[in-house]
């Protein structure tokens, strides 16, 4: 069936109408913040001047695609199996065992600087996909809910990882409970010098593309959707919802260890106790990909702008003392406005 210009304009005005509340919960977002700045004697207009300025103006580009790349790499790692009606709330104990995992490896697996690098990064994302498996594998065989067992196996991950680095792989000559330095050689290198943007940023945009394409142009993709909307209907139409629940997790799970192990070689380097969790990343990148309601593409733009937020709320409060718990007031609205959305259009309508 060829394309007529009708039907163009359909799609293109589909598209845009679900932009819509988007556009008004951001709005409802910022004028709510400023009412609440007015209301404690600060300027709305700074405020959003400010907040703007801090997030993409010169080099502060940079700091908020930094920080975008561990925020998107989460935000897809919620949404995949969430697209298809499951959570994986075990994204911090996937990602802290995917970045132990890559420092490991990075200082003592005896094979040349290039080919360890490599070796982290694939072995990192491998034990957080696993991880996250034994997860389907506790429901599919044992009929543990997967809400329950993803969050409830986070804290035997932290706590492993938080004794290796205690004990048999402490650095003892720094304050803090964290692994020696990872040499040069096996770091991942920057892609604009003086900027924090390393290497981990394309790998990170790799993996969005090949699961923006999956699930809009494959039939996994398209088994996935239909379990979101039905699984029901899903199961009698030939899916096999236990080998897809592995699949998701597993792919979920690979994508937080990504995260983690880009974070240790790119920017940390070296394995510190509690300092991947620290910025709550994962909970940010949850946020996105339920505004988005799942769909990796809008969970994408959505982790984008998360970051944007915080990147500008951190500059905000450094030149004009606002305080920065504004922007996340702002998240909290967006986020409960656009929940509510399908009510309000019922009511309207």
């Amino acid at each position: 069936m060829s394309i007529t210009p009708a039907i163009l304009l359909t799609q293109v005005a589909r598209r845009a109408s679900s932009l819509v509340p988007i556009l008004l919960a951001l709005l409802v977002g910022f004028a709510a913040c400023g009412l609440i700045a007015q209301a404690v004697g600060l300027s709305p207009s700074v405020m959003l001047s400010e907040l703007i300025k801090g997030a993409v103006e010169g080099p502060q580009v940079f700091e908020t695609l930094a920080r975008a790349v561990p925020l998107v790499g989460l935000a897809l790692c919620a949404a995949v199996p969430l697209r298809g009606g499951i959570v994986n709330l075990g994204a911090d104990g996937q990602m802290v065992l995917g970045g132990c995992t890559a420092t490991v490896v990075a200082l003592y697996l005896p094979i040349p600087e290039g080919l360890r690098l490599i070796a982290a990064l694939a072995l990192g994302t491998a034990v957080g996909g696993a991880y996250a498996a034994l997860a389907a594998f506790g429901e599919i065989f044992a009929n543990v809910p997967l809400l329950l067992s993803t969050w409830l196996l986070t804290y035997p991950a932290k706590g492993l990882c938080g004794y290796l680095v205690r004990s048999p792989l402490r650095d003892p000559v720094t304050a803090w409970p964290s692994t020696q330095r990872i040499a040069p050689g096996v770091r991942l290198g920057h892609l604009i010098s003086g900027a924090p943007i390393n290497q981990g940023f394309m790998l990170v945009a790799l993996a969005a593309i090949v699961i923006i394409f999956l699930e809009r142009r494959s039939s996994a993709g398209y088994e996935l959707r239909l379990r979101g909307l039905n699984e029901r209907f899903a199961r009698y139409g030939g899916v096999a919802l236990n080998r897809q629940t592995v699949w998701l997790m597993f792919v979920s799970g690979c994508l937080a260890g990504l995260v983690g192990a880009i974070m240790i070689l790119g920017s940390q380097f070296r394995f510190t106790d509690g300092a991947l969790t620290a910025p709550q990343y994962t909970w940010s990148g949850m946020l996105a990909a339920l505004l988005a309601g799942g769909e990796p593409l809008g969970s994408v733009i959505a982790a984008v702008l998360f970051a944007a937020l915080q990147t500008g709320g951190f500059a905000m409060e450094r030149s004009v003392e606002i305080p920065r718990v504004l922007t996340m007031v702002l998240e909290s609205i967006v986020i409960l406005f656009l929940s509510m959305r399908g009510a309000i259009w019922n009511r309207t309508r």
